[in-house]
């Protein structure tokens, strides 16, 4: 077992980190920025070092700073949640080359699956249905012409590195590419260090499910059911559920056979997604996150299970299979993303001090969140500041369970994106579960674009 984990994050996340290592008894030491030097990740942590000035590039994404940060508090592994670094394979070699093993899949891993373009190439070679596009980034916008002419309007342009709906623009026509190209281009670099671009056939109206593995070198690999991620934004999820009420149990187990096959063939270690788009009766896989997702605690909540501390097990090289039980889900889970938004004024950023806070508690209710009474939202990162995740034995009874949460919640001094949580929730066709990624702008809710 690791006797020391740096975390390479900030926020609910790393505080998230913080309480499986202390259930581990492994010893944490916590980054930040000099704008978080005041968030509770670095209150919790055993030790914490500054790595720099709150933009990322200068802090979070500064391996060179990270690295010393590991050496100088002799941590022997580093742990980096999601988003900034955590599909790095750059820096998972550089993890490795420096003896600090990098919580993830290895480097040619993330090479393989973390690049949507080759993870869809490798999907396509097992016989997992993929939507029609690129195998290739694209070099040229008379290449994007020629591509979208062939397999049709609208396409979607995607980051090859990308996640969290960055780097992606829908293209309805082809007066609309050259400028959405350039404007995916530009994300993508300033995301991820890589503007590369690949094009594929954009399915109107879908179905966001996402599949939740863990696996050990002892080639163990556990399925931990699905999660309908379809609620979004431009892109950004809202609410996420377990399980889907829309896939049967025909295609779950297609669903379920084809991540597992994704898992084992390219050697995965850890927690991972395998996502795919579902239209009707059809299904297409999209990605895989080779990390942990922002919206594990409902998988954690219907099977008893914790994805973080058996995700770092299996990274230490413990075999699962001596400590988890065979996956078996019970009920229902939701998760409300909580943030710092204004959702009357086109979901503009609301960063400032928090005057004064109250969670919602009670039997099934879960809060996972870095943020305190007086604690003060830096504008410099994602606007997420809490997960609000609710469990019932039933879909209806979770709906009732999250909006007496979400009404209860007391957020004083900042804009959330509550009222607009809740007004979802109120919705007939959500309760029916007649919902797809395309729920929020045909319902013309106040604030999609």
């Amino acid at each position: 077992m690791f006797k020391k984990i740096l975390i390479a994050n900030r926020g609910e996340i790393a505080l998230r980190i913080i309480r499986a290592c202390k259930e581990l008894g492994v010893e944490t030491v916590a980054i930040y920025s000099e704008a978080d030097e005041a968030s509770l990740h670095v209150k919790f942590a055993d030790e914490a070092i500054c790595v720099g000035p709150p933009p990322p590039k200068k802090s979070y994404l500064n391996i060179p700073s990270i690295i010393s940060a590991a050496e100088l508090t002799n941590s022997d592994a580093i742990h980096p949640g999601y988003g900034f670094l955590s599909e790095s394979s750059e820096f998972c070699r550089i993890c490795e080359e420096h003896n600090i093993r990098f919580i993830g899949p290895k480097a040619d891993t993330i090479d393989l699956m973390g690049n949507k373009s080759q993870a869809r190439k490798f999907a396509n070679s097992l016989s997992v249905p993929v939507i029609p596009g690129t195998k290739q980034p694209i070099k040229s916008l008379d290449e994007a012409m020629e591509i979208a002419d062939k397999i049709g309007f609208p396409v979607i342009l995607k980051a090859v590195s990308g996640g969290g709906g960055k780097g992606m623009r829908v293209v309805e026509s082809a007066e609309n590419m050259a400028e959405n190209l350039d404007t995916a281009q530009n994300e993508a670099l300033n995301a991820f260090k890589n503007d590369e671009i690949y094009i594929e056939k954009f399915l109107i109206n879908p179905r966001h499910i996402e599949v939740q593995i863990l696996a050990d070198k002892f080639n163990n690999i556990y399925i931990y059911g699905d999660r309908d991620c379809s609620v979004q934004r431009n892109h950004q999820k809202i609410i996420e559920e377990t399980p889907s009420v829309k896939i049967n149990s025909d295609m779950r187990e297609k669903l379920y056979s084809n991540a597992r096959d994704l898992a084992k063939k390219c050697s995965y270690i850890g927690a991972g997604t395998i996502e795919f788009l579902v239209s009707e009766d059809r299904y297409y896989f999209i990605e895989m996150n080779t990390r942990i997702q922002v919206e594990h605690p409902i998988t954690e909540m219907i099977f008893s299970v914790d994805l973080l501390k058996n995700q770092i097990l299996a990274h230490a090289g413990e075999n699962l299979s001596e400590i988890v039980a065979e996956p078996k889900a019970r009920g229902h889970s939701m998760e409300c993303r909580i943030t710092a938004e204004d959702p009357e004024n086109n979901f503009m950023p609301s960063p400032g001090t928090i005057k004064s806070l109250h969670f919602p508690g009670g039997l099934g209710i879960r809060i996972d969140s870095h943020i305190y009474s007086g604690y003060t939202i830096p504008p410099n990162y994602d606007s997420m500041i809490a997960k609000i995740i609710t469990y019932a034995d039933t879909r209806e009874e979770c709906i009732l369970k999250m909006k007496s949460a979400l009404s209860e919640c007391v957020i004083e001094g900042v804009n959330t994106i509550i009222p607009f949580q809740l007004k979802i929730l109120n919705d007939k066709n959500f309760n029916e579960g007649k919902f797809d990624t395309g729920f929020l702008k045909k319902n013309n809710y106040q604030g999609e674009s």
